[in-house]
């Protein structure tokens, strides 16, 4: 099966949606039972639900744009090929993690993408797509998901501007 045929097969089969930061998603888990505003930290503004988890597909010529949430991010390779995890840490470093099976390669099953970086993904060069499972607690709620600004960040940032470029979409507004 050719790869853009299975994309699409994957997709259906998993009833993904286009995600607004690129690639498709589908939420396949939240916790019934909440964390009441009052006993999390002030980052958050409202309750949140214990845990949250997805499926997340990103095929070759499509990225997970820059963003960030207020919670932990804990992603899980399932299927395709290496996805490249760029997450800048608060203190400017940059981090680019390798998420697949191919361990001779630095690939790793998992990895957590901590609370309040920017973070984008895309799939490695030579790599076909990548199905993977991201799983956040306190739970994900998209009031509180920020894309990024290109030029905002780019001034935040300028050692990573060449990356922030390719992996920024224009925000609207």
């Amino acid at each position: 099966m050719n790869t853009p045929t299975l994309v699409k097969d994957l997709v259906a089969r998993f009833n993904l949606l286009p995600h607004p930061e690129g690639g498709y998603y589908r939420e396949n888990y939240r916790a019934i039972e909440t964390i009441p505003r009052i006993a999390l930290p002030k980052r958050y503004k409202g309750d949140r639900h214990y845990s949250t988890a997805i499926y997340f597909l990103l095929e070759q010529g499509n990225y997970s744009a820059f963003h960030r949430i207020q919670s932990d991010e804990c992603w899980h390779f399932y299927a395709g090929d290496c996805l490249l995890i760029h997450v800048i840490h608060l203190n400017g470093r940059l981090e680019t993690i390798r998420l697949g099976a191919d361990f001779n390669q630095g690939e790793v099953f998992q990895a957590v993408v901590p609370a309040g970086v920017w973070f984008a993904s895309e799939p490695a060069t030579g790599s076909e797509y990548a199905l993977v499972g991201c799983t956040v607690a306190p739970g994900f709620d998209f009031s509180e998901f920020e894309l990024a600004d290109r030029e905002q960040l780019s001034k935040q940032y300028p050692q990573h501007h060449t990356l922030i470029q390719c992996l920024c979409r224009q925000v609207k507004g």
